[in-house]
């Protein structure tokens, strides 16, 4: 062969020599001086994949916040839970006017002293919803920061003009006959 030297030497011998090699070299540190991270990639190394895609307090959603006026008032578990018996998952087969009426009847039973009915209304009805209802309403809880207004939205939404018409559309038939 012209112009290479090869060794005389088994070449699986020679490939292990060369792999030992390297792997010592790499092994080895090219300068003797210790490398730190700069600063702001020890802070961008501190924080995990994790860290970014676990979900913190302030993005957890939450009803509107209630002026109760006097102060604050407990929500009993025994209320909770009836207010829970009947809750709206927004079903093509569910009405929202009946729930709606169902729910104040509940509400009108109780009285807190300094405590305006809207309030505790307005503070009760997340527990009367379910599923994306419940998920609709933490996201309009800029809208629905009364109970008025809470209740137009609410019916606006899940008792659409479609029904109403179709209700109208009964009632009159069955007015002439």
């Amino acid at each position: 062969m012209s112009g290479f030297d090869l060794p005389d030497e088994n070449p699986k011998v020679l490939l292990r020599k060369n792999r030992s090699c390297t792997a010592s070299s790499s092994a080895t540190p090219l300068t003797s001086e210790p490398v730190s991270p700069a600063p702001s990639a020890a802070i961008a190394m501190a924080k995990t994949l994790r860290d970014y895609s676990t979900p913190i307090f302030a993005n957890v959603p939450i009803g509107p916040a209630i002026n109760t006026g006097a102060g604050n008032f407990e929500q009993r578990t025994g209320l909770i839970t009836m207010v829970q018996s009947h809750q709206f998952n927004g079903l093509p087969s569910e009405d929202a006017n009946t729930h709606l009426q169902h729910f104040l009847e509940l509400c009108d039973t109780i009285v807190i002293k300094d405590i305006a009915q809207a309030s505790i209304r307005l503070r009760l009805f997340p527990f009367s919803l379910v599923g994306m209802v419940k998920q609709w309403f933490y996201k309009e809880k800029e809208v629905v920061n009364t109970w008025d207004k809470c209740f137009v939205v609410f019916l606006m939404k899940f008792f659409p003009m479609g029904k109403t018409n179709a209700l109208r559309g009964k009632f009159q038939i069955s007015s002439r006959l």
